[in-house]
């Protein structure tokens, strides 16, 4: 992806978060900037039910109306403590997205989990039409909504066929009797997704670092092939899981491990060039995806309400047009 002033990434002046956009022809409009909500499922510690509640009030309060959760997240407790922070509020003002492929179950015996959670229940891969059935009822229950906005088929990388005979039909299926308003993919390569988009009537696919500063490779493959059929694509991961947004890289993460020196000397790269230009790693970082040719939506992480205030003041800040040539590409 070529950073220069005539090319994708360009200076536009200030980016309007709390613009509605439509996720492809049929799906729902929601704010370009919306809230990812993995850590209100404890990912890799634990936060109070009053710090989940203040965090999803912050975005509120800034105008963000699109959330994204999952049952894996917390093992289901990301969607308890969005629909408890989303309860009282006008249904038609905001959007609810959530996943399908995991279902929540006692568990066997230890978690490996990145979760913070007791260890009682354990997500179980499930990509069966019943499986799915089941899936999107018990998160209505916990979201204790009574529609789901979008759902994704969450990491089917193992399950490719079963998703394409089971899960996307039964999916699409709901879809037709207004049980769910859209139909997605979400994961963590653009190979798959790419695959899906064209041999499935797909409304939206949500992508994670697959397009940042550090990893583009979907920028010239699945984005493009999106804009052709009329896909939205919300990116998530802009940070690659905090490398990119963390004061000390060498204790943050990068796709959910612990990050290489390669990375690392990659990010202090890209950190010297942004303070030449009098900007911050996480604006730029932030802004790149919310500027990507063809990204609808970007979602981002938060565990306390001035984390998504921090996220909101990058993505709004103003950047220097030159810094984007400077960057390498």
């Amino acid at each position: 992806m070529a950073l220069t002033p005539d090319g994708p990434v360009s200076d536009l002046g200030p980016i309007a978060i709390t613009d509605r956009v439509s996720l492809g022809p049929r799906g729902p409009e929601v704010t370009r900037l919306g809230l990812g909500c993995a850590p209100l499922g404890n990912l890799y510690s634990a936060l109070t039910d009053d710090d989940a509640l203040a965090t999803v009030a912050a975005a509120w309060d800034a105008g963000v109306r699109y959330f994204d959760t999952a049952p894996l997240y917390g093992h289901g407790l990301s969607e308890r403590r969005l629909g408890a922070a989303l309860a009282g509020r006008p249904r038609h003002e905001f959007v609810v997205s959530t996943k399908v492929g995991r279902l929540i179950r006692p568990a066997a015996g230890p978690v490996d989990t990145i979760f913070s959670v007791p260890h009682d229940v354990e997500p179980v891969w499930d990509f069966s039409r019943d499986g799915v059935l089941r899936s999107i009822a018990e998160s209505l229950e916990r979201l204790g909504l009574d529609r789901i906005d979008v759902a994704f088929v969450h990491d089917p990388d193992d399950h490719e066929a079963q998703a394409l005979d089971e899960t996307f039909p039964a999916l699409c299926a709901l879809r037709d009797e207004g049980v769910i308003g859209a139909v997605g993919v979400g994961m963590n390569q653009w190979e798959m997704p790419l695959r899906f988009v064209d041999r499935v009537d797909l409304d939206v696919v949500l992508l994670a670092g697959r397009c940042t500063l550090l990893d583009r490779s979907a920028v010239d493959s699945l984005l493009p092939a999106c804009v052709a059929r009329s896909v939205g694509v919300v990116l998530g991961g802009v940070f690659n899981s905090g490398v990119l947004a963390a004061a000390d890289p060498r204790s943050a993460t990068y796709d959910y491990a612990s990050a290489g020196p390669d990375v690392l000397s990659a990010v202090e790269r890209l950190r010297a060039i942004c303070a030449r230009h009098d900007t911050t790693l996480p604006a730029a970082a932030l802004q790149f995806a919310l500027r990507a040719p063809g990204a609808t939506a970007v979602v981002v992480g938060a565990r306390h309400p001035d984390e998504i205030r921090a996220d909101i003041a990058w993505a709004t800040t103003s950047i220097p047009h030159d810094l984007w040539t400077d960057l390498p590409s």
